[in-house]
C-alpha cells in the first residue's frame, strides 16, 4: 500500500487537482448543531427526507437503522451521533444525504441541507492541525463571506470495516 497516496498533503492535492479544471468546488452544505459543513456533489447520490427508519439489532450505535430506497436497502448513519454530539428529535428541515463511501451506498443524516455553492478554490485552506487527530476526514475549510464550510473527505470520514459494520448480515 502507498502510504503518500493516504498523507493528509497527498488528499489535500487530490482536493486541488478536482478544482483546478474550473477553479471552482461544488459544494452541497448542510448543518449539524451550529456547525457548517460541505460534501462534494459529485459524491452525493441524492437528498431525501427523513423516513421511518428501521432499527437492526446488533449493528454499531451510530448506526440510526436501515431504509428502503427504491427497492435497496441503504443503512442510515447519524452524524451527530458519529461526531459525538448531543442527539435531537427530528424536524421538518432533518435531511437523509445519501453518498457512496468505499463502494457501499450509505445515508447520513444531517440537521438541514442548506444550498448548493460554487466555492472559488483559492478560498480554500488545508485544515488546521491542532493536537493528534484520529482521522483526517476534513479535507478543508472553506472560507465564505462571513463564515467557514467544514469540507468533508467521505472516504476518510469512514474506514473500509467501519462501512462494512454498517451492512446489515445477509441471509
Amino acid at each position: 500500500m502507498n502510504t503518500a497516496a493516504n498523507s493528509p498533503e497527498s488528499t489535500q492535492r487530490v482536493v486541488l487537482e478536482t478544482s483546478a479544471q474550473t477553479g471552482l468546488f461544488q459544494i452541497v452544505s448542510f448543518r449539524i448543531g451550529a456547525e457548517e459543513f460541505g460534501l462534494e456533489i459529485l459524491k452525493v447520490q441524492e437528498i431525501i427526507r427523513v423516513q421511518d427508519l428501521t432499527r437492526v439489532p446488533n449493528l454499531p450505535d451510530f448506526v440510526e437503522g436501515v431504509i428502503n430506497l427504491r427497492g435497496k436497502v441503504i443503512p442510515v448513519i447519524g452524524l451527530r451521533r458519529w461526531f459525538g454530539l448531543e442527539q435531537q428529535s427530528y424536524d421538518k428541515n432533518t435531511r437523509i444525504i445519501v453518498v457512496e463511501v468505499s463502494g457501499s451506498v450509505l445515508g447520513f443524516i444531517v440537521d438541514s441541507v442548506s444550498e448548493v455553492l460554487r466555492i472559488p478554490s483559492d478560498t480554500v485552506e488545508p485544515p488546521p492541525r491542532i493536537g493528534k487527530v484520529e482521522r483526517d476526514y476534513i479535507a478543508g475549510v472553506g472560507r465564505l463571506d462571513d463564515r467557514l464550510l467544514l469540507l468533508l473527505n467521505l472516504d476518510r470520514l469512514m474506514t473500509s470495516s467501519e462501512v462494512l459494520q454498517c451492512e446489515p448480515a445477509e441471509a
